[in-house]
């Protein structure tokens, strides 16, 4: 049923400018709410910037990206002002802020990482302050963020429950241990190398699956058993269905608290249970049910390994309970419901 704003009786009309088509906050905190959002009446309306959120590698190339970016949201400026409410997902230059003061109000910013620890962080209090409404990926995001701006709403990053599903067909015990992640994020499972020897050397049939924009250098592991997936969006489900555990190692740092868990949550959709460092929100998540086990030390992140892959029974157990969290709690359908009250409260 179509839900309109109560005071003009039409749908509330947004616009959400974000980083780029293939930036991972773009598509799971903003573009998969765009089919959903009517039906509680709202019109959510991407503008996804071309010149890209990012600066190029090379440094010759900065000047020129610079311009092109902030021409292309100047452009924007004035048809924001049409618009019932603004959304940012993140800032329109990474670790700047630039245009923003000048786009249509309310303004909210969405945050999905620890954005004041990148150099030149002070951009991150200053954008807050001119925005109406900070919706955050987590409570340690909230703390900072609550300190610049007086509206701070919580929203976990969705998973799209009706996409990221457990097999079909009955689960056979593969023991492929799994993980998904950015390339800039490879050294969080390097870290833990030496657990995946043991566990390798323990369960000769154990393989490691890699699912990534650039292949692993894991030297101490045996070639023929780390397998390479290239990642594209046509295999980022199936990829993660047949895996018998899913990791998320983490470093305890200030960059990790901020994280939102969201590899994990992709591996519960599919029915997957994890094993994870317990920093931050993945703590929180792993306090939710009996998805898995939490690992800290090489020690734990070996017998972690053991027990899922010995017991094939326990695992399928853990990942049926993993999928009930998502379902209860990290669903697209769920979050979509408070997505619109979080803008109807700013903007209504």
């Amino acid at each position: 049923m179509n839900v309109s704003n109560s005071v003009s009786g039409r749908p509330l009309r947004v616009a959400a400018y974000t980083g780029g088509r293939d930036v991972p906050g773009t598509r799971f905190r903003v573009r998969q709410y765009v089919e959903t959002m009517p039906q509680l009446g709202i019109e959510l309306e991407e503008f996804a910037s071309r010149a890209g959120q990012y600066p190029p590698d090379a440094a010759w190339r900065r000047p020129a990206w610079l311009l092109a970016a902030c021409a292309e949201r100047s452009l924007q400026i004035r048809g924001s002002h049409r618009y019932d409410a603004v959304i940012f997902q993140r800032e329109l230059i990474s670790t700047l802020l630039t245009l923003e003061p000048l786009f249509g109000r309310p303004r909210m910013l969405d945050v999905d990482d620890a954005i004041w620890l990148h150099r030149r962080g002070a951009f991150a209090s200053k954008l807050a302050a001119h925005c109406d409404a900070v919706i955050c990926g987590n409570a340690y995001l909230a703390d900072y963020f609550g300190q610049h701006c007086k509206r701070i709403f919580l929203l976990p990053t969705a998973v799209d429950s009706k996409r990221f599903l457990p097999l079909g067909k009955p689960r056979v015990p593969t023991q492929i241990i799994g993980w998904s992640g950015t390339s800039p994020n490879l050294g969080e499972l390097e870290q833990i190398e030496p657990a995946l020897r043991t566990v390798m050397s323990r369960f000769p049939r154990s393989r490691l699956r890699v699912i990534c924009n650039r292949r692993p250098v894991m030297g101490s592991l045996p070639a023929d058993r780390v397998e390479y997936v290239p990642w594209t969006p046509a295999i980022e489900v199936s990829a993660l269905q047949d895996l018998q555990v899913g990791l998320m190692p983490l470093r305890e740092t200030a960059w990790t608290r901020g994280k939102c868990a969201f590899k994990m949550l992709t591996y519960m959709a599919c029915g997957v249970p994890v094993v994870a460092s317990p920093v931050g929100m993945s703590g929180e998540v792993l306090a939710m049910g009996s998805v898995g086990f939490a690992a800290k030390t090489q020690d734990e992140w070996v017998d972690a390994l053991a027990m899922l892959l010995a017991d094939p029974d326990a695992a399928q157990r853990m990942g049926k309970a993993g999928r009930a969290v998502i379902d209860s709690s990290f669903s697209v359908e769920v979050l979509s419901t408070r997505l619109a009250g979080i803008i109807r409260a700013v903007a209504g």
